[in-house]
């Protein structure tokens, strides 16, 4: 009677794979894309520049996508339940230029000019909410409309130029400058603010419900979730964050900006989410693949302008990413292309 021996390399390689598969699940295969995608990104610019991988730099990038990491972070949140906010950079520049202007009108108290900023930023929030909900206006016209207005209010209150100047209080240089445990408090504000929303989503009823009303707003709606108090609470939780973004942004430049450093942001922050894994349609996404997707963004456009890339085509670059993650997501969701038959 013979009897099979497994080699012990082969068993080896079984109790490899039995132990990595829970691992690779949790990730998924699209987080494990953008992982791949980041790893060989930084390899390529580290190989043009040996600067690329300091420690020096690699602060600079976590610093600049910080704005970008907190919008897409609750642009996440917006998209899973159905909706988009493409205000979120102009919502930026309005806190802005409200948190510099108030901190100089009151003697330079900083946490006064915080709370103003944040103030107007749940006010621009629910309104968001309210002409969506009540006004029963497209999430992407309404928003649309908010990004011109909002826009144009910050130029109106700042008269087109930025305003005040926070370099010579201490919260503000702490907020734009400082560091704590080694990481810089931009970055931590964006770590909390995603570790507090990835808990929201996935470990309360809040997050199942907001699931729920992108995956099938009929069926929640039939399921008692009052569909209505859900939206107008994103977003004004978006205008919050907008608001704690426009701070940081005043913290970092030194004053009050109401277009320069918030131009653009929208688009940024919806690219981070769609190739984080968001379905545009609603009902799936996740905090991770976002930042993993931030993480990317803000390595390739460093690496770009290390090696003097003309910053347009960092834009191309950009909508280029933009185009191929919605792309991927209609391959894998069976869609058919436009005008062609199944």
């Amino acid at each position: 009677m013979s009897v099979t021996t497994t080699p012990p390399d082969a068993a080896e390689h079984d109790v490899t794979k039995r132990r990595t598969a829970p691992v690779l699940a949790s990730l998924g295969a699209q987080n494990l894309s953008l992982i791949g995608a980041l790893v060989a990104v930084l390899a390529l610019f580290g190989f043009l520049n040996e600067n690329y991988l300091s420690l020096s730099n690699i602060q600079v990038i976590a610093e600049a996508a910080t704005i970008t990491g907190l919008l897409a972070t609750v642009q996440t949140v917006v998209i899973i339940c159905g909706g988009l906010d493409i205000s979120v950079g102009s919502q930026v520049g309005v806190a802005s230029v409200v948190s510099a202007m108030v901190f100089t009108s009151t003697g330079s108290n900083a946490f006064v000019g915080m709370l103003a900023a944040i103030g107007v930023g749940v006010l621009v929030g629910v309104v968001n909410g309210l002409v969506i909900v009540y006004g029963r206006v497209n999430p992407t016209i309404a928003t649309l409309a908010g990004l011109a207005a909002y826009k144009g209010l910050a130029q109106l209150l700042s008269d087109g130029r930025a305003q005040g100047y926070v370099l010579n209080d201490d919260v503000f240089v702490f907020l734009g400058r400082g560091k704590i445990a080694g990481l810089p408090a931009m970055v931590w504000t964006l770590l909390l603010t995603a570790v507090a929303v990835h808990i929201l989503l996935k470990y309360t009823d809040i997050g199942r419900n907001l699931y729920a009303i992108g995956g099938n707003d009929t069926a929640a709606r039939l399921a008692g979730i009052d569909i209505n108090k859900y939206l107008i609470c994103v977003y004004s939780l978006i205008g919050v964050v907008a608001a704690v973004a426009g701070i940081l942004l005043t913290a970092r430049t030194g004053s009050g900006q109401p277009v320069s450093g918030s131009e653009g942001l929208e688009l940024k922050a919806i690219t981070a989410a769609a190739l984080g894994g968001c379905a545009l349609k609603g009902g799936k996404g996740g905090i991770g693949g976002t930042l993993l997707a931030v993480a990317l963004l803000g390595c390739l456009e460093n690496g770009l302008t290390v090696e003097g890339i003309n910053t347009f085509w960092q834009n191309v670059a950009q909508g280029a990413l933009l185009v191929i993650a919605v792309t991927i997501q209609q391959r894998r969701n069976g869609e058919r292309a436009v005008g062609l038959p199944h």
